[in-house]
């Protein structure tokens, strides 16, 4: 079963914010989540549950995964310097 991927308006934001040739390499890692929501090289966040951050280059996804609904909400995008704040 595949599952549906949502943004949040702050993450939607911050996606169409970024350059054009970094959303080109964010929007392939983001649509394969709908197959793998827990692709290798996927670490959980510590001290929130079901939330878990892909690394591309710089920048970071930071997603949450919603088993019983097969859900994947991406809460922010961006720059590894700022995404964490």
């Amino acid at each position: 079963m595949a599952y549906k991927i949502a943004f949040s308006p702050r993450a939607d934001r911050q996606f169409r914010d970024l350059p054009q040739k970094v959303q080109a390499r964010l929007k392939p890692r983001i649509d394969a989540l709908t197959n793998n929501p827990r692709p290798r090289g996927v670490e959980k966040l510590q001290g929130e549950d079901n939330f878990y951050r892909i690394r591309i280059g710089d920048y970071r996804i930071i997603y949450q995964v919603q088993d019983k609904i097969l859900l994947i909400l991406v809460v922010k995008i961006g720059h590894r310097r700022d995404v964490y704040r």
